[in-house]
């Protein structure tokens, strides 16, 4: 099911490469089909065409924690935190924050 809806999302982005919308949906779907390299290429894509609210953020740097990149991650957590206080969402950025604080803290 889920490789399908990755070809639609594809369909619809050669027709609309810039529709963030699609991108994001693209990239939630690798991510749940744990295809992380797409993951982070869509969600690069994903931020560079919009004004993210801070969400996107922690889907990326999850991701590069997973692919072992973990000073990509937290400087994408920190990303995430400005974004995220930005758009008034303060518990989001505390969330970023208390991982940075626990999984970050010694590098």
């Amino acid at each position: 099911m889920s490789s399908s809806r990755i070809e639609i999302f594809k369909q619809i982005l050669e027709i609309d490469p810039s529709n963030a919308n699609v991108l994001f949906g693209l990239a939630k779907e690798y991510e749940k089909a744990g295809l992380n390299e797409d993951l982070i290429e869509a969600l690069t894509r994903y931020l560079a065409s919009t004004d993210d609210e801070g969400n996107a953020y922690g889907m990326l740097a999850s991701a590069y924690d997973k692919s072992g990149d973990r000073l990509k991650a937290r400087e994408i957590y920190q990303r995430g935190i400005e974004a995220a206080l930005a758009h008034g969402h303060p518990s989001m950025a505390e969330e970023y924050r208390q991982t940075l604080a626990s999984d970050y803290e010694s590098e």
